[in-house]
């Protein structure tokens, strides 16, 4: 039965990652995703990267609860330890994510301490041991994926990339993100590492001919919802956007349902999207939450259009105070003079 079951969902998270929205830390959180949701029905949602042993050791439910109108949603692990990720899948279990990723791409030198994120992808058989684990602890129905770089350092992607997708399959792994850089251990912050080493799209294009039996998603520089389309018809399975999607919601987002799954769009406006998401920031409100905490993810949702910039003054500047709330949020959507 949990054979079956696995079967039936994958086509439905493999359709969901046509586009996916990338973890991002100190962005991510629950709050940036239930907005995200409000634009787009069909997404793939990520959380923050979040690392094993705090899982295991700190606050699990601000750490792993969110809001069940986030379906389809991954949880990303980061560790090196096969059975301290055994352990904090199983501890994540209750809590219903559709899949449980592994990162294997972030450069940052605090990810490096810890040997997680891209130092990995030098060790591809500790890698492997913690996929299995993660794999024979996830709950029936749950899938169990993985996001790399396509090399590192002094790496030669064309070599590396091939070698370490195929390790990856060997465990089992039938989904992978790959962002199309290299990751520089040494010498670039983590916001250089995603600006400095040149993308590579042809090379993951290039793997998905390699794997057929791989669903793929390109990461990586997307920065338009047009540039994710010419993607997808050149063959990848699905693109993983980030920053764009955080900085210009609505241009990323509003119009995704219908470009790519070919379906309804949730909200006709992004006006609309915001007065949908006011119960949400009121319910949140109720339960303790700060408004800035909510509103500093839709400051983006007019940029570029007039009154965008008043809008983003208003919230930046009054969500913090005590006692901000919703009037606060529709005093500067009043601000919008054209809706997108």
């Amino acid at each position: 039965m949990a054979e079956a079951l696995t079967e039936a969902l994958t086509p439905a998270l493999n359709r969901a990652a046509r586009l996916s929205i990338a973890p991002m830390m100190d962005w991510t959180d629950r709050h940036c995703r239930a907005f995200h949701r409000t634009l787009t029905r069909q997404a793939l949602l990520y959380t923050e990267m979040v690392t094993a042993d705090a899982i295991l050791h700190g606050p699990r439910d601000r750490l792993l609860a969110y809001d069940a109108a986030e379906h389809p949603v991954a949880l990303q692990l980061g560790g090196s330890d096969p059975a301290k990720l055994a352990a904090a899948v199983r501890a994540a279990a209750p809590y219903g994510y559709d899949e449980i990723n592994l990162n294997l791409g972030c450069p940052s030198d605090r990810v490096q301490s810890g040997c997680f994120g891209a130092v990995l992808m030098r060790s591809p058989d500790l890698v492997a041991e913690c996929l299995a684990a993660m794999i024979d602890a996830a709950p029936a129905g749950v899938e169990v994926t993985a996001k790399c770089r396509i090399g590192v350092d002094d790496d030669t992607p064309e070599e590396v990339l091939p070698a370490f997708l195929n390790r990856l399959r060997a465990t089992g792994i039938r989904r992978v993100t790959i962002h199309a850089r290299k990751a520089w251990l040494q010498g670039l912050s983590p916001k250089e590492n995603r600006e400095i080493p040149p993308l590579d799209y042809p090379l993951v294009l290039a793997m998905k001919r390699a794997f057929p039996d791989l669903h793929l998603s390109l990461n990586g520089g997307v920065a338009t919802l047009a540039g994710a389309e010419a993607l997808l018809a050149q063959g990848i399975d699905g693109v993983m956007i980030g920053r764009a999607a955080y900085h210009a919601p609505w241009d990323m987002l509003g119009r995704t349902d219908t470009a790519v799954w070919g379906t309804a769009t949730p909200c006709p406006t992004a006006t609309d999207a915001l007065r949908r998401f006011l119960p949400y920031i009121e319910a949140e409100l109720t339960k303790g939450a700060r408004l800035h905490q909510i509103t500093r993810h839709i400051l983006g949702l007019f940029h570029g259009r007039p009154g965008g910039r008043h809008f983003r003054r208003i919230l930046s500047e009054g969500a913090s105070r005590p006692g901000a709330g919703v009037p606060l949020v529709e005093e500067a959507l009043a601000a919008i003079s054209e809706d997108p």
